[in-house]
């Protein structure tokens, strides 16, 4: 290689080095919201637990319907000597284990997220409380509510 077009090579890649993927950084004035990069209302919630639940409805009703006939025509092959048929009752086992875990986890998600919101109106019945008996008291600090001889003082 010349050295002229090593030269080339590395001014090449010096003009390239703005399009390099950047590691453990974000892009400089870019990303993110003002408010914040999460955020979460009730209206979302609501979607995703309603959406868990029509799912963890429709999986038994709809998804099994292939176990029962599956473990049917396993029996009938394996009666008939057929080492098919035990593989297909393999499947048929594995295929409930698995739906099991999934209706499972749709209630889990269903569930916490019900959870999430009795906890979380709690907190915001607290807070509330809180910031309400903190107006109380300023009330009674106000200098209108100050004794007859404290009110000129604060007036002067």
């Amino acid at each position: 290689m010349a050295w002229a077009e090593w030269e080339q090579l590395k001014a090449e890649a010096a003009d390239k080095a703005g399009t390099q993927m950047r590691l453990n950084t974000a892009e400089p004035g870019g990303g993110g919201s003002k408010k914040g990069d999460l955020a979460v209302n009730q209206t979302d919630l609501s979607g995703v637990r309603d959406d868990a639940d029509k799912l963890h409805n429709r999986l038994w009703n709809e998804a099994r319907v292939a176990v029962p006939t599956s473990e049917t025509a396993a029996g009938d092959l394996a009666k008939q000597g057929f080492e098919l048929g035990g593989a297909l009752q393999h499947v048929a086992d594995r295929w409930d284990v698995q739906l099991k875990s999934l209706k499972d986890a749709c209630g889990h998600i269903a569930n916490h997220i019900d959870f999430t919101k009795y906890v979380h109106q709690g907190d915001d019945q607290y807070v509330l409380n809180r910031v309400s008996s903190i107006a109380t008291l300023d009330q009674a600090f106000d200098d209108h509510n100050a004794p007859k001889g404290e009110k000129n003082k604060a007036d002067n």
